[in-house]
């Protein structure tokens, strides 16, 4: 049930906003953001590995992968130069999927160490510089795959663009084929399925290419074979900064980055909290022993806050 204006419970957190009575389950008035680590100078693509019990996420212009062990805090380098990785997810084994912009493919750490492609060509041509991936129960692999890594040199290496525009596309378990998912946005950058994954939810960045453009969260309805989706709708528009990455938990509501924080949205679309973080934020995955744990990567930094372990899905 929406609440009406001025009817909104408060919640012990200054860093806590409360815009909707749906999120007072989602939060703790007790929680602080924390800082983990910071000294990046572009953190992006944070991921849980609970069978590592630690975080991995990139530090994009630096060329690295660092690793915060949740047994003791440290914080160490992972992998560099790791070819500037971008976003990271897990498969169903627990194998750690990465978006590298240099290497222009979506790549894989199997069992014996070494990284293996998923994917790295369209038609015969190269990818851009893939940015966001996720994995469907089937073992589907669909990534996002923009410019940003070979705009500059800056995360990547500069080059022309060989697709000739920036698509969201989808790897088959069987056989590794790579087909069109999304063909209609500009900079498809973060992806994210709902629980029941009949929704894909795609990142509008856009306006860094096209000033004025509006930074949105778009939502796919998934066919029913799970190959391809239907037509599209904005599924909520930011006004602070770009939606960037997000993920969703286990009842639907979508945790976004945002310019000025994590912005949360009820499964209708509703903004109904945000939690404040001092720098732009770029992405979040949930994670910890008990699942409670949202760990954002914003700017430099590395932070955390516990949330409600009941209402976050795995």
């Amino acid at each position: 049930m929406v609440t009406g204006p001025g009817t909104i419970p408060s919640i012990a957190n200054p860093g806590v906003t409360v815009l909707d009575a749906r999120f007072l389950p989602l939060v703790t008035g007790h929680a602080r953001l924390e800082r983990l680590w910071t000294g990046g100078r572009w953190t992006e693509g944070p991921v849980y590995d609970p069978a590592d019990k630690s975080v991995l996420w990139s530090d994009i212009p630096n060329d690295r992968v660092m690793r915060w062990d949740e047994t003791n805090g440290s914080v160490r380098v992972f992998l560099s130069p790791c070819g500037f990785h971008n976003g990271h997810t897990l498969d169903a084994e627990g194998r750690i999927l990465a978006c590298e912009h240099q290497g222009r493919r979506v790549s894989r750490l199997e069992q014996d160490g070494q990284w293996a492609t998923v994917a790295d060509r369209f038609a015969g041509r190269r990818l851009n510089s893939p940015n966001d991936v996720v994995v469907r129960r089937d073992g589907s692999v669909w990534f996002s795959d923009l410019t940003y890594g070979i705009d500059s040199d800056r995360e990547g290496t500069a080059a022309a663009s060989e697709q000739g525009r920036s698509r969201v596309y989808r790897a088959d378990p069987a056989d590794g084929r790579v087909t069109i998912a999304v063909d209609d946005m500009v900079q498809p950058n973060g992806l994210a399925f709902s629980p029941d994954e009949r929704t894909l939810y795609v990142a509008e960045t856009g306006r860094t290419h096209v000033p004025g453009l509006a930074a949105t969260i778009r939502a796919y309805p998934v066919s029913a074979d799970g190959r391809s989706v239907g037509t599209g709708r904005v599924f909520a528009t930011c006004d602070n900064g770009l939606f960037d990455g997000f993920r969703c938990d286990r009842d639907g509501n979508l945790w976004s980055s945002a310019g000025d924080g994590v912005r949360v949205f009820s499964p209708d679309g509703t903004e109904i909290g945000r939690i404040a973080v001092p720098e732009p934020v770029s992405n979040l995955c949930f994670g910890g022993p008990m699942r409670d744990q949202l760990f954002i990567t914003a700017t430099t930094s590395l932070y955390a806050i516990i949330v409600q372990p009941a209402s976050v899905g795995w």
